[in-house]
């Protein structure tokens, strides 16, 4: 059950939910295929097999932690408020009433732009959030927060 579900408040609707782009495992996927270009080099020089298996486990290690990222963290945008979720066993939650917020600022790269994933800074009244980095659909998200 997601987290937001067990946080609503009598009335209120969620308007959008939101995650880590899937961009996350691009550099476990590039150190994937790094270990296969070494494994395909190593049944002709046996020096690149340690290579391969060290690009492998670490190639692994990082699908993982993408993975987990992914599915950890919870970016809800309700007719009331901001909610961050991250975490799993350490869990780390932001809220922020919508009256409260002065701005919503989004930083694309050219990759982002291109894959539709960037930063993104809510700015409030004398606080703001902290950034959340390569979120999906960040101007979509941008749009039903600045609706309100």
């Amino acid at each position: 059950m997601r987290y937001i579900d067990h946080i609503l408040q009598p009335g209120e609707t969620v308007l959008r939910t939101s995650t880590v782009h899937w961009i996350v495992y691009l550099p476990g996927v590039a150190l994937e295929v790094l270990a296969l270009a070494a494994l395909i080099a190593g049944s002709a020089l046996p020096l690149f097999m340690p290579i391969a298996a060290v690009c492998a486990v670490a190639g692994l290690a990082l699908l993982f932690r993408g993975w987990f990222q992914r599915w950890t963290t919870e970016i809800d945008v309700t007719d009331r408020r901001i909610v961050y979720k991250r975490g799993f066993i350490r869990r780390h939650t932001v809220e922020m009433n919508m009256d409260k917020v002065e701005s919503v600022d989004v930083d694309q790269s050219i990759m982002g732009r291109l894959f539709d994933y960037g930063d993104i800074v809510v700015r409030g009244v004398g606080v703001g959030l902290e950034p959340l980095r390569n979120i999906e659909a960040p101007l979509e998200f941008r749009s039903h927060v600045t609706s309100h």
